[in-house]
């Protein structure tokens, strides 16, 4: 199960404009001990408002110690990164959960990354890592601009030759059938658009067992399919309940006096991860990977369910 990720209660000490309708924030501690390292690739849970949570991909520590995060304005979306872009000002406080990691950087191993947009955001600091490593590395970075493509320009001048700009205003297409079309011994991170990431999932399927490493804040397009009524048994909470078709297993659980650590109830942040002791789950997440989802040993209970065909499950709940 996932630990309990620690909440702080962090200051907006800058904020300045990367890209079109992409602005960054530094976050600070308000009072207490300086914020704490992080792996490339981490991620924190940001109180955007009252009871409502998004997930930002950490950029870099900058040099005061604070924590950056770039937002892109999506006014289409949930409302999380408007209620960022028009609400939060420096000097603001804010609550903040993290960091976790579920895209986690090999940086003993060559990396192909690629990037959609404001998915450069983790991939950052997995480039500012692979360098202090000394590990080969190429970036293929995609946008519909290089005006809204954050960091592009300091990337391509400090990276000349590992970076290749595919920008739609320009002409240029990331063709990831061709870049992906013959196995390297390399793991390729990507991050941006749901097509994007599918897309190199499905170039890269030839590629060996854990090759692809994807990091997904949106939710599974299965997220909202149809289920079955399945009985669980809580290990912890000692008792054993039925989830309805029509309702989740983390409201169901919650019902019956299940302590459950949660935060998006979307299958993206993976604070709800929970051990399956018996069962057979049909995953609706994108937070583990196809191996793990595969292997049944853990849960998200907030989208995920029984297997079609599986009457019963055992958590460690």
């Amino acid at each position: 199960m996932s630990a309990v990720p620690e909440r702080r209660r962090l200051r907006v000490a800058a904020r300045h404009r990367v890209a079109t309708d992409v602005v960054a924030l530094d976050l600070a501690p308000v009072d207490g001990p300086a914020l704490p390292d992080w792996e490339p690739g981490a991620h924190v849970d940001l109180e955007v408002s009252p009871g409502t949570e998004r997930q930002y991909s950490l950029v870099t520590t900058t040099a005061d110690g604070h924590w950056r995060i770039a937002v892109l304005r999506e006014p289409d979306g949930r409302g999380g990164s408007v209620a960022v872009h028009d609400g939060l000002a420096v000097g603001d406080e804010v609550v903040v959960a993290g960091p976790r990691n579920h895209f986690g950087h090999d940086p003993a191993r060559p990396a192909v990354f690629v990037a959609g947009g404001i998915g450069i955001t983790p991939i950052r600091s997995m480039i500012a890592a692979a360098e202090r490593a000394g590990t080969p590395w190429e970036l293929h970075y995609a946008g519909r601009s290089r005006d809204r493509m954050a960091f592009v320009h300091e990337l391509v001048a400090a990276h000349p030759d590992r970076v290749v700009v595919a920008a739609a205003d320009e002409g240029v297409r990331l063709d990831v059938d061709a870049l992906l079309a013959a196995p390297r011994d390399a793991v390729v991170y990507c991050c941006g658009p749901r097509g994007l990431m599918d897309a190199v999932e499905a170039a890269a399927a030839h590629w060996p067992a854990g090759s692809v490493r994807v990091e997904r804040f949106e939710p599974a397009a299965d997220v909202d399919a149809p289920g079955e009524a399945f009985e669980v048994e809580l290990t912890v909470t000692g008792v054993t309940v039925t989830v309805p078709a029509d309702r989740t297993l983390l409201e169901v659980a919650e019902d019956a006096g299940a302590f459950v650590l949660s935060s998006c109830r979307e299958g993206t942040c993976g604070t709800c991860e929970t051990p399956v002791l018996e069962g057979a789950v049909e995953h609706r997440d994108t937070v583990l990977s196809p191996e793990e989802q595969a292997d049944d040993r853990t849960m998200m209970v907030c989208v995920s369910r029984a297997r079609r065909g599986c009457p019963r499950l055992v958590l460690e709940l």
